[in-house]
């Protein structure tokens, strides 16, 4: 197992990237090629302990940097010989089995679209984030990637976060349920409706398990284990989540800090608040799937440190052990629609 890491790439790159990708290295017994500007990357590599490349750790030349002020749209064509790029396309030649980058999340999303491709059949990719719900996971499918939508669309996220949950989170039978300002059949705009009528005969002829509509609060109580939403409603969710996150725990530290009683109590619960800010950190995740495209592309946030990075890595070994995309590909056939079918 061979993953590819843009070592350019995000904010804290490279040292934190090649961090990440050495920690990888040395706790997944993943190989490891970097792609970035070869003198930058050895001093990193050099700042990490490492007097030189650690055996299973290759370096792959990349004189460019796609920067968060490039077009997304363009960026991987205008700079042919950045990290980015060059992971890509050593990607889709097969000189590793997954590609990791923290860099732009459009320029990403563009280049493993033109370069990479996507499975056949697929009409778009959709960011498919692992998020923490009561009692385990869900996978929410948009995230960003499709702001707007048709219902094939949606009726294909539903199908990609469906076999990402069995082949990645081990979910027997997920329950698919469509992301909704109602749980009633009748909520929601006309998108949401035929795409409601897609799912259910879909789920009638026992290809998914969907569950119907479901409300934003209901996926965090655990309703759904695959969330479907196009890309604008899903990021405002999945931002809504990060911040409520970060609000619940600077409010519980204030409290805990309030007095003399409540220090004595945050002794006693340390190791539970632990865990807590350890369930609600995006680190621990480490990267968001592009679902879709035909060879595993992980997106890690921007700001990511060497603990994300790692993770990041650690998700793309699992993605690319899967199977998933050999079962969509299997599978394709009935998640698409003839030309003018959506109207249901």
């Amino acid at each position: 197992m061979k993953i590819i890491v843009d070592a350019m790439g995000g904010d804290n790159a490279p040292a934190a990237v090649v961090q990440g990708a050495l920690d990888a290295h040395k706790q997944h017994g993943v190989d490891i090629l970097l792609v970035g500007r070869a003198a930058d990357v050895l001093r990193a590599v050099e700042a990490c302990g490492e007097k030189t490349l650690p055996s299973g750790v290759e370096l792959k030349d990349a004189s460019e940097v796609v920067e968060i002020s490039d077009d997304p749209a363009t960026a991987f064509k205008m700079k042919k010989d950045s990290s980015l790029t060059v992971g890509l396309n050593l990607l889709k030649a097969g000189e590793g089995d997954a590609f990791v980058s923290a860099g732009s999340t459009g320029a990403l999303l563009s280049g493993a679209t033109l370069l990479v491709k996507r499975i056949q059949g697929i009409r778009r990719a959709a960011m498919g984030p692992v998020i923490p719900v009561l009692g385990g996971k869900a996978v929410l499918c948009d995230c960003g990637a499709n702001a707007e939508c048709t219902p094939e669309y949606l009726m294909q996220f539903a199908y990609l976060g469906n076999y990402y949950a069995k082949r990645v989170l081990g979910v027997e039978k997920p329950r698919v349920a469509l992301l909704n300002i109602g749980a009633e059949e009748e909520k929601g705009d006309a998108l949401r409706h035929e795409t409601y009528a897609l799912l259910r005969a879909a789920s009638e002829a026992g290809r998914l398990h969907f569950t119907g509509n479901i409300e934003a609060s209901d996926v965090m109580m655990g309703g759904a284990d695959v969330v479907v939403a196009d890309g604008f409603t899903g990021n405002v969710m999945l931002k809504s989540l990060e911040g409520t996150g970060k609000f619940l725990l600077k409010e519980l530290k204030k409290m805990f800090l309030s007095s003399t009683k409540t220090k004595l109590a945050a002794a006693m619960v340390k190791s539970d608040m632990a865990d807590m800010k350890k369930l609600l950190d995006p680190s621990e995740i480490g990267g968001t799937p592009f679902l879709g495209i035909s060879k595993p592309v992980i997106k890690a946030h921007g700001s990511s440190d060497a603990r994300a990075i790692c993770n990041a890595v650690l998700r793309a070994k699992e993605y690319a052990e899967s199977g998933f995309i050999a079962d969509i590909e299997a599978n394709i056939g009935a998640m698409k629609l003839e030309r003018g079918a959506e109207k249901v």
